[in-house]
């Protein structure tokens, strides 16, 4: 019998997230910053106090101390005080002010701090990462999860410390924190939009999901994905898509494709063995997928790659 797949894990090992950027922000009185920066993924762990995420749909989300928020594809969204206001210190272009101690200050310079928080963009270096993170959720919120806590508490402690390879400890403190984030969400439907998260979250579609990925090879279709969840068709199809936020057969091909690249990478196996391992019946028909889904046929990925690295 087969070993369990944890569809997380895999996904990942694959993703490969790692926090190249961090700094220390405080806020005090009204304050506001909008996260806006095309093709950068934004976390924050909350150190101390509490603040607001302002989505576009106009909802409020208030994170207090030992809360994290990751947005894997920084889309628009806000972060604010808790307190409100219509004046030009409420402005989003108003940038933080360096402290001398290195601190960024949002809102009144001179004013006891109301609010700390660690904040930072991430990269994954996968080099499919723009397809796997448009697997994640938009936005996902861990709240009142005692080990992510702990470790929001290790970072806030190395961040204000000046020890010995502090940067790297951070570093390395911070690699974890998203893994456990990403794991938080999924076991707690953390999640605020749909994605690869909400569908774990959910036991029927996340049976459907581990048989996709314990064996990827299979010919899998709706119906056949729906009887491994225990559903109608039509009851699958359209939970599946309202969770994950794709279909189950998008999802299929998108994943196929994340394991071909990496085994192409990895330059073990030649293009037709590839192509078993990920579902297709022959070279030349799995040339003609990858190439239609990346854009250039296997070879050409992998003499690209190879040149870039």
């Amino acid at each position: 019998m087969l070993d369990a797949v944890d569809p997380l894990a895999e996904f990942v090992t694959l993703l490969r997230p790692a926090a190249r950027f961090s700094k220390t922000v405080s806020g005090a009185g009204p304050w506001r910053v909008r996260r806006t920066d095309p093709g950068q993924s934004f976390y924050g762990a909350i150190l101390e106090g509490a603040c607001r995420v302002l989505l576009d749909d106009e909802r409020e989300i208030v994170l207090h101390a030992g809360d994290f928020v990751l947005a894997p594809s920084m889309q628009g969204f806000a972060m604010a005080s808790l307190q409100a206001s219509d004046g030009p210190e409420f402005s989003d272009d108003n940038p933080p002010l360096q402290l001398l101690n290195g601190e960024f200050r949002l809102g009144w310079p001179d004013a006891e701090p109301e609010a700390r928080f660690l904040v930072g963009h991430c990269v994954f270096d996968s080099p499919d990462s723009a397809l796997l993170v448009s697997l994640l959720p938009r936005l996902v919120i861990v709240r009142g999860e005692q080990r992510l806590a702990t470790l929001v508490r290790l970072v806030g402690d190395e961040s204000r410390a000046q020890r010995p390879a502090r940067e790297v400890v951070l570093a390395r403190l911070l690699e974890v924190l998203l893994i456990e984030a990403l794991r938080s969400g999924a076991d707690a439907g953390g999640a605020a939009s749909p994605g690869l998260l909400r569908g774990l979250a959910d036991p029927r579609l996340a049976l459907a999901i581990r048989r996709m990925h314990e064996s990827p090879a299979e010919a899998w279709n709706v119906a056949r994905l729906a009887k491994e969840a225990a559903l109608s068709r039509s009851a699958f199809f359209e939970r599946f898509r309202r969770e994950v936020g794709v279909a189950p057969m998008e999802y299929l091909l998108a994943w196929r494709m994340a394991l071909a690249k990496n085994l192409l990478l990895r330059g073990e196996t030649g293009v037709a063995e590839v192509a078993q391992q990920v579902g297709y019946s022959s070279a030349s028909t799995f040339s003609v997928a990858f190439g239609r889904h990346v854009g250039v046929p296997p070879s050409r990925y992998v003499q690209e790659q190879l040149q870039a690295s």
